[in-house]
């Protein structure tokens, strides 16, 4: 029996809670460095919170972000990472689908930031039995699902 991909499109509270919960390491395609920017604080805040961060800029590629040396590409990641977080225009998704999936590892989870929806790249990445968020931003849902302050 195959797996129903649709399973893999997270959407609902008790899902989000789950990736939290379950996620220690964010790679954040995307990542700047400006400190007023979503891209920036949205990981700083997470960093704080105890996950390890690993940045994903290739006009960064060396510069220190979030105590992490920025990778150019995921395929230069230090290692595998519990969540692919994307902070990209929904036309840059289909590559970097390409991308994540031709990754000798495989992260639990893919997440488009607010704003963010590419419903066939989160198609593929489902049926590739990785879980996919679409449209929402990590920082104000761990508030609402995890924070105690």
């Amino acid at each position: 029996m195959t797996m129903d991909w649709r399973r893999n499109l997270v959407d609902d509270d008790a899902g989000l809670g789950a990736i939290f919960r379950a996620s220690r390491t964010i790679a954040v395609i995307g990542a700047k460095a400006g400190a007023g920017e979503p891209a920036h604080y949205v990981p700083a805040y997470l960093r704080a919170r105890g996950y390890r961060i690993f940045p994903v800029n290739p006009r960064l590629a060396g510069r220190f972000l979030h105590d992490a040396s920025t990778v150019a590409c995921v395929a230069d990641l230090p290692g595998p990472a519990d969540v692919i977080e994307i902070f990209r225009r929904p036309e840059y998704l289909p590559a970097h689908t390409d991308e994540i999936l031709a990754l000798g590892w495989r992260p639990s989870v893919v997440w488009f930031q607010l704003g963010i929806r590419h419903d066939a790249a989160a198609e593929r990445l489902a049926r590739a039995g990785i879980r996919v968020v679409q449209d929402r931003c990590m920082m104000p849902e761990h508030r609402r699902l995890l924070s105690t302050a």
